[in-house]
């Protein structure tokens, strides 16, 4: 039995570039550039100045608020400047700048050996916060103030969302594939702040290996299982995950806690162990570089505020020239307009495309087919909010539940008519919440 949602689509998954090829460790050459803002909440605070000398894992911006988090240093060397650069959202970011030494000289890290049975609550949420643990499936929500709601006692089920439904991607894969026990114990280390909390790792069945290592690992485990989800898209977003392993509802008012769930993507699992077993801060993370005008797709481990060129220049360079280069994956992913730009601790892959598939096609009218509403995780009819929208129609958006969209990017992507639906109902979810700020 497969666990799944209603809606979601099957596009060519092109995970057969790089899911058997194993993770390269990368060693930058070239400047680093952290922004302060890699996380969802206010920016960090800058602790170091122009000129500092600076070590791997050594703090150079503290959280700048409670909902925020600390940023660490990936290299030893010098700070050159403070000083706004361009990032893969596509604006100018306030950023410290270090020219990389490549010594890679680093400051100690305090391993914690205590058992997990052992560990105090406290000390794990501290860990965590200290290391500028992150949310790393690309919303970079802080992981300390995620394990802190408010109704703690009602917290029953954490789900590691190893689903990786988007094309493309492999980098959760390979960290499954080359380093489970760590994903496993981060998992466990989650689950000591709840009493009495099961743990689920959700795993699309296009990864048959995964989940039989998974299954091997855990079979004498009785607080978390494996549960094997039907392959479709937008199977890891957060909501359908949940409905799909709990059956349980969440609408864009609400937060998973309040059904008592919280999701980490795999990667943020294991910054959790490592933070918590090894002292270390959050400092790296794999990245799948790929598509089909990449001469090697490969996945690296990449240190934090690595520049995308330098990335693809290690995957071989282009085998033709690429007409979009995306940061993330091709439904949810920013398509950016050069490479200058740092990894940061939500970058979970570059993919490099020989056509633009959305460029290339002039949007027509709407044919009321239908197909949009049938795929349609949200469970809202894209066309109706899309015609709202092009007629200024905000309290007939509202009417529809265009709030619920996820922007998964289904409607658009199966519309026969190509009408940039998801576009333009992001578009307006966004005015919308703007105005509700005012």
């Amino acid at each position: 039995m497969s666990f799944t949602f209603k809606g979601g689509i099957h596009p060519y998954e092109g995970k057969e570039l790089t899911m058997d090829k194993e993770v390269i460790e990368y060693l930058p050459k070239g400047d680093m550039v952290f922004p302060l803002s890699q996380h969802i909440g206010a920016p960090a605070k800058p602790v170091v100045k122009k000129g500092d000398r600076v070590l791997v894992g050594q703090l150079i911006a503290e959280a700048g608020g409670f909902v925020s988090a600390n940023i660490h240093s990936s290299v030893s060397g010098t700070v050159k400047v403070i000083e706004p650069r361009l990032t893969s959202s596509g604006s100018k970011v306030n950023s410290i700048v270090i020219e990389n030494d490549g010594k890679y000289e680093s400051v100690e890290f305090v391993p914690n050996n205590t058992p997990v049975g052992e560990l105090k609550k406290e000390e794990i949420l501290e860990a965590i916060k200290a290391a500028g643990v992150v949310g790393m499936g690309g919303a970079g929500f802080p992981t300390n103030v995620k394990l802190s709601p408010k109704n703690a006692d009602e917290i029953d089920t954490i789900i590691i969302n190893a689903s990786e439904c988007e094309p493309y991607l492999t980098s959760d894969y390979r960290r499954l594939m080359e380093e489970a026990d760590k994903v496993i114990e981060g998992l466990r280390i989650a689950l000591r702040l709840f009493d009495g909390a099961k743990g689920i790792i959700a795993v699309e069945d296009n990864k048959p290996k995964a989940i039989k290592l998974l299954q091997e690992k855990l079979k004498d485990d009785p607080d978390i299982k494996v549960n094997k989800m039907k392959t479709k898209y937008p199977e890891g977003a957060e909501r359908q995950l949940i409905y799909a392993n709990t059956k349980r509802y969440i609408n864009c008012k609400m937060l998973p806690a309040d059904v008592g769930c919280i999701v980490h993507n795999v990667d943020t699992a294991y910054a959790i162990c490592e933070a918590v077993r090894e002292g270390k801060p959050l400092i790296d993370r794999i990245v799948t570089v790929s598509g089909d005008a990449i001469q090697n797709p490969c996945n690296f481990l990449v240190r934090t505020g690595t520049n995308f060129a330098e990335l693809i220049e290690a995957a071989g360079g282009f085998k033709s020239e690429p007409e979009k280069i995306i940061a993330g994956g091709p439904m949810m992913g920013k398509a950016v307009y050069q490479t200058d730009i740092p990894i940061t601790k939500g970058a979970s892959a570059i993919l490099c495309m020989t056509k633009d598939e959305v460029a290339e096609n002039e949007p027509g009218a709407c044919i009321r087919c239908g197909r949009c509403v049938s795929v349609c995780p949200g469970r809202v009819m894209p066309n109706a909010l899309a015609d709202c929208v092009e007629h200024n129609d905000i309290e007939g958006f509202l009417e529809g539940n265009g709030m619920e969209c996820c922007e998964c990017g289904c409607c658009s992507y199966i519309c026969p008519a190509k009408r940039h639906l998801t576009q333009t109902i992001a578009g307006t979810r966004k005015l919308v919440l703007a105005s509700k700020k005012k």
